[in-house]
This record gives structure tokens, C-alpha cells and sequence, in this order.
């Protein structure tokens, strides 16, 4: 096996970072998502998982990312698994009841969100979730989404 070295005299690597999504907490409607971050958080009365949000599309929302919270209470569970589901997290663990938070990471899905403020302070909703798969019916069909063609085979 022969090696090959290259010298490129006074030249420079230059490597291009993608700029991270910008963070917003006011958005309202449904979203085609990555999950970028994930963060168990233990609180007395409510823990919680911090999820981060990269939106994939609609194209226009491409550049934003959301945060939201998942609870862990009792009263609650109902929607972490409906997200864990929908999103395809590990099917073993999952029947485990475990979550871990790097087997989050890059779990694609839909999410509808909307907004609330509380004395001054803007929270986001996680309303619900769908498979990957559900997008482009989905899609075709919000209302509050940029409008597009569809097809009678989307709907």
C-alpha cells in the first residue's frame, strides 16, 4: 500500500461551521423536527425532560430551532410516550419504561406547537406529535402552514 502526502506551501485548512439555529419561543403550528438536545431535569413536584428542536421544515421555518418541555409526573407520562413513540425511540427501552437522553438525539418527527405567556414570560407547547411518515399528509393539510400543492395522493 503506498501512501501519498500532498504539500501545499503557505496554504491554510479553513473549515466552515454551520451557524447553530436560531432559538425562538413563539411559534405556532406544525413543524417536521430533529431532536438537537435533550436534558433530564429533576424538580420536587415536576421533573422534566428539556428537549431543543431543529425544524426541518416547512423550508421557510428551516434556519429555527424551538425548546419545549416534556413532564414526567404521573399525570403526565401519557405524552412523554406519545413523543417517544411517534418519533421512534428505542421500542426495548421503551418497554423498559427507560429514557435515555442520547438515544434522543436526531429522533425525527412532527411536532404542533403553539404559545402561551405567563406574567410576562412566553412558554412553548408541545400540543402533539406523528411519525415522520404522517408529514407530507399533515403538511398538506394545517392550515396555519405556508400554502402548497398537494396532491389527491397526499390526502
Amino acid at each position: 500500500m503506498r501512501s501519498h502526502s500532498i504539500d501545499l506551501p503557505n496554504s491554510r485548512l479553513i473549515l466552515k461551521r454551520t451557524p447553530p439555529p436560531i432559538s425562538v419561543s413563539n411559534l405556532d403550528g406544525l413543524f417536521l423536527v430533529r431532536v438537537e438536545r435533550a436534558s433530564y431535569r429533576w424538580h420536587p413536584q415536576k421533573p422534566f425532560f428539556a428537549l431543543r428542536f431543529a425544524i426541518l421544515e416547512p423550508t421557510s421555518h428551516e434556519a429555527l430551532s424551538f425548546s419545549g418541555r416534556l413532564y414526567c409526573t404521573e399525570r403526565a407520562l401519557w405524552k412523554l410516550r406519545w413523543f417517544l413513540r411517534d418519533f421512534g425511540y428505542d421500542t426495548e427501552l421503551l418497554t423498559r419504561d427507560q429514557v435515555d437522553e442520547k438515544a434522543l438525539l436526531n429522533l425525527r418527527g412532527v411536532v404542533r406547537t403553539s404559545f402561551t405567556s405567563v406574567n410576562g414570560q412566553s412558554y412553548q407547547n408541545l400540543d402533539g406529535f406523528a411519525p415522520i411518515a404522517e408529514w407530507e399528509a399533515l403538511s398538506c393539510t394545517s392550515p396555519n402552514q405556508e400554502v402548497r400543492e398537494c396532491s389527491q395522493d397526499e390526502l
